[in-house]
Parts: C-alpha cells; sequence; structure tokens
C-alpha cells in the first residue's frame, strides 16, 4: 500500500505533479499508473482463479483432505514468517520495479509447472504444497515492492485515488476470477486456472517493463550499517507508534480469520451445504462483489465521516456480519452466506484502502519498505497458522462448527483500534507527532 508535504491533508498534500490525473480526468490517462493498473489487474485475476483452482484441484482430483487444503493455503503465508522482515530491508536498498519482475517471472514457471505435471500424470499434493510455498516467497517481495513503487507513479495528493483504484480492480478480479475459476474448473478442469494464472504473471511483468517513470532512490548501502538494524528500525517504528501498533493487531488477527476461513469455505460449500463446482466458485466470488462495492462508496464515505471514524466503521461495524456464514444452506440458506460475506468484505476492502493510504504517507521517507514489510510480517505472518488451524478445526469439529470459531475471531478483530487514538479524532493524522490540525482527510471525488 516520494511522499510529499506532510503538513497537509492527504488529498491536499502539496501541489499536483505534472501531468496530475485528478485535472485531466483521473489516474488512468497517465501511462505509467495505467501500465501499472492493468498489469496488477490481470495479475489479480490469475490470482484469484488460482486462489480457488488450487483447492479444487485438490479436493476433486487429488482427494485432499480437510488439513491437506488448510496446509496449501498455510504454504502460501509461511514465507511472511521467514523472510517477511529483511524484505522490507532488500526494497528499500533496491530498484523496486526490477525486483517485481523478477518475481513475476518466477511465479510465473512455478504455476506453469503445475498443468505440466498434471499432464504427465505425476502431480501430487506435496508438490502444489512447493509451489504455494515458493510462489508465496515471491509474493512477499513483490508485496512489498508494489508499496514502494505506488508513491513513485503518483502525486501525493493522489494516493488515496491510486488506492482505491487499485482495490476496485482487485475487487473485480477477485469477482470475476473465483467465479470463472469454478466454471472453467467444471467445464474444462482445475489446472486451466493455474495455466492461466502463470499467464497473468507475464503479462504483469511486461506491463512493468513498459513504465519509463524514474523510481524512488533506493538507500544506499553506504548509508545504512547493516540489515539487522534495518529491520530492528522498522520493528520500532511500528510497535512503538500509536497508530501503527493496533493497526497491526487488527490485521494479524483478521487475517488470522480470514485465511481459516478460506481453508474452510471450498469444503464447507462442496462438502456440508452440497454446492456443485460451478456454484461454489461464483459464491466464493462474492468477497470479490463487496470489495469492488467498498472501492467505489470508499472517498465519498470518508469525505463525510473522516478515515478515523470510517476506519471503525469497517472494522468494528462490520466484520461481526460475518457470524451470518455458518448459517447457510441449501436454496434460502444460501442468502446467510452472501450476507454476510458481502457485508464483511466491503468492510475489509474499506479498511485496506484507508490503511494503505494512511501508511503511506504517515511514514517518514526511505522507511516505508520496512515498516509495510514490519506490518505485513505480523498481518500476513498470522496467515498460514490460521490456515492450518482452519484445517485441524474442520477435521475436529466439522467444516461448519469450525467456521463459527475463526468468524467469532473475526467479529472481534477491530477491538484494538478501540483505543483513545482512534476513538477521539475524525481523521487519521498525515505524519507522526503533527499538530493535531494535520489529518489524513479525503476530500469528496472531483
Amino acid at each position: 500500500m516520494t511522499i510529499g508535504q506532510r503538513k497537509a491533508g492527504l488529498m491536499a498534500a502539496g501541489k499536483a505533479a505534472p501531468g496530475d490525473g485528478r485535472r485531466h480526468g483521473g489516474l488512468l490517462r497517465q501511462r505509467s499508473f495505467r501500465l501499472f493498473w492493468i498489469g496488477e489487474t490481470v495479475n489479480q485475476l490469475g490470482s484469484a482463479m488460482a486462489l480457488i483452482g488450487v483447492p479444487l484441484l485438490a479436493v476433486l482430483s487429488l482427494h485432499a483432505t480437510t488439513f491437506d487444503v488448510g496446509a496449501l493455503a498455510a504454504a502460501a503465508y509461511l514465507p511472511w514468517l521467514v523472510i517477511g522482515l529483511p524484505a522490507g530491508a532488500w526494497v528499500d536498498r533496491l530498484p523496486p520495479r526490477p525486483v517485481m519482475i523478477a518475481c513475476d517471472a518466477a511465479s510465473a514457471a512455478l504455476y506453469a509447472s503445475v498443468p505440466l505435471a498434471y499432464a504427465a500424470g505425476v502431480l501430487t499434493i506435496g508438490q502444489l504444497l512447493a509451489v504455494q510455498l515458493l510462489a508465496g516467497a515471491a509474493a512477499v517481495v513483490f508485496g512489498t515492492a508494489y508499496q514502494v513503487n505506488l508513491p513513485s507513479l503518483v502525486a501525493s495528493s493522489e494516493l488515496a485515488e491510486g488506492n482505491a483504484k487499485l482495490q476496485a480492480s482487485s475487487s473485480a478480479a477477485a469477482l470475476g476470477g473465483r467465479g470463472l475459476s469454478g466454471l472453467v474448473t467444471q467445464v474444462i478442469g482445475a489446472t486451466a486456472a493455474l495455466a492461466c494464472n502463470a499467464v497473468s504473471f507475464l503479462v504483469s511483468a511486461a506491463c512493468l517493463l513498459a513504465i519509463t517513470a524514474p523510481e524512488p532512490r533506493p538507500v544506499s548501502p553506504r548509508e545504512v550499517s547493516t540489515l539487522r538494524r534495518d529491520v530492528a528500525e522498522g520493528l520500532a517504528l511500528v510497535f512503538r507508534d500509536p497508530y501503527l501498533r493496533p493497526l497491526t493487531l487488527f490485521g494479524g488477527l483478521a487475517n488470522f480469520a480470514l485465511d481459516a476461513l478460506a481453508a474452510l469455505v471450498v469444503v464447507f460449500l462442496v462438502r456440508v451445504v452440497g454446492l456443485d463446482a460451478g456454484l461454489t466458485g461464483l459464491l466464493a466470488a462474492l468477497p470479490g462483489l463487496g470489495g469492488l462495492l467498498a472501492a467505489f462508496v470508499a472517498r465519498p464515505v470518508i469525505a463525510r465521516t473522516g478515515s478515523a471514524r470510517s476506519l471503525l466503521l469497517a472494522t468494528v461495524g462490520a466484520l461481526p456480519f460475518a457470524l451470518l456464514i455458518p448459517l447457510a444452506g441449501q436454496g434460502p440458506g444460501l442468502v446467510c452466506y452472501a450476507a454476510g460475506t458481502l457485508v464483511a468484505a466491503t468492510g475489509v476492502t474499506m479498511g485496506n484502502i484507508i490503511m494503505a493510504t494512511f501508511r503511506q504517507v504517515y511514514c517518514p521517507p526511505g522507511m516505508l519498505g520496512r515498516v509495510t514489510a514490519t506490518m505485513r510480517f505480523v498481518t500476513m505472518g498470522t496467515s498460514p497458522f490460521g490456515a492450518l488451524a482452519g484445517g485441524a478445526l474442520g477435521t475436529w469439529l466439522g467444516p461448519r462448527n469450525a467456521l463459527w470459531v475463526v468468524l467469532s475471531i473475526l467479529a472481534v478483530s477491530g477491538t484494538p483500534l478501540l483505543s483513545r487514538d482512534f476513538t477521539r479524532h475524525r481523521d487519521l493524522p498525515a505524519g507522526p507527532a503533527v499538530p493535531a490540525r494535520a489529518q489524513v482527510s479525503f476530500p469528496p471525488p472531483a
């Protein structure tokens, strides 16, 4: 998720850069951002297909157990615990765009190996675990570099618009990709979804190669002492800060529950509710619809209520609706699943837009990579434990009862944000230790 002036509100920070997207009708008129957006949208579409395609392939073709499905989900996030912290220091020292291109190339090769192995009759759960683990490692580095690269493509006054557009396309891709994955699996086979994901990484790499905008200047190794010190600085800033610390704790709790849900949802819909692959894929796409809704309403809602209050609304207010999901059943019972998923997904996406924009404006120059990596070390580092817990609880209690447990955690995950720093103010601050009048605010769209 080039900071600009820190004593102004987010959407009023500094003067617009040449080629300001707001003046000319939006960021998609800017070539560099447009290429970045296209590459990410296609990439997210492929990844959404793989998110459903991998468990469907495991369940339908390799006869995986509930715990196997949880382990596959966990493997994708385990690298955050291994390389999550140093990834931020690496990205702060390297030009982010070549790093992202290398990660795309590696991920394309990994996902292409699955349909090839399946065609040869040698695909195993072990290979799927290895692909998820290695592609997850590439995603750690890519995701950190992605957050650092975006502020170099747009003016600081356009970060909220850029994050909203990227979140909208990501949600639309999730909506289309997950549903498409289920249909493709039913008509052609589950490996086709993973082949599409491999191609999407190549499209992303090609778009990044075509961007000509200058990149942020990497930190020279001569300007820093050691990698350990870099990591320690990121940890200290995040865990001492009254805003970054609660946001990190919230993200860790929420992702634990969300990835436990991800490990259970396909098994729940297929084996408990009794749906086919096509309908399972369509229902699994509902988070994308909720995310798309949030991306379109986020800026006007935040402008009206304030970024701090909107964040509380999106977390403490919306996430408890996820407790409707375990009530799902055949026919009308699917309304509970749809309603709970849509409201919770809308809240998650709106929270992501606010938090990504806040982090990009709030972090000191040269620290964004480390702060992003430190926060994601916690927020994404809980994901493998959540996925494993979902698989284990599903095996022990059954998928429906396991959903009650993990979604109860999601419902209360926003409690770290109930501190006075968040509840007393309308807006989040634009930088550490700035006057109270300098707030992160979102004016209505032009």
